[in-house]
């Protein structure tokens, strides 16, 4: 029986200097690697999505080291994948293009 993981092994949660908690490497993660889901379309929550612990917790960049992408045809999912290699130690961020962070 395997035991349910919020979270990737290679992550962690801690406090960001962007704002609030962030994710955080804590092993060294190459490019091109699959993280996860960080979205799941559904119609009742703000914005047609609910957040997985993922999702919660990468901050927005506008150059950012990781990317959120919808990659089936029925915009089901939203996923999270390195586009540089990334550090022990250095925090996940992607450009956050769900909803306006303005608002």
């Amino acid at each position: 029986m395997s035991t349910y993981r919020p979270l990737p092994e290679s992550l962690e949660i801690r406090k960001s200097l962007i704002d609030g908690h962030g994710l955080f490497a804590v092993v060294d993660i190459p490019k091109e690697t699959f993280l996860g889901i960080t979205h799941v379309k559904d119609d009742r929550f703000p914005d047609g999505y609910v957040r997985t612990p993922l999702g919660g917790f990468f901050n927005h960049s506008e150059d950012g080291n990781c990317e959120a992408y919808i990659e089936d045809h029925k915009n089901d999912l939203i996923q999270l994948r390195t586009i540089k290699d990334i550090k022990t130690g250095e925090e996940l961020t992607a450009y956050y293009w769900l909803y306006n962070l303005e608002d």
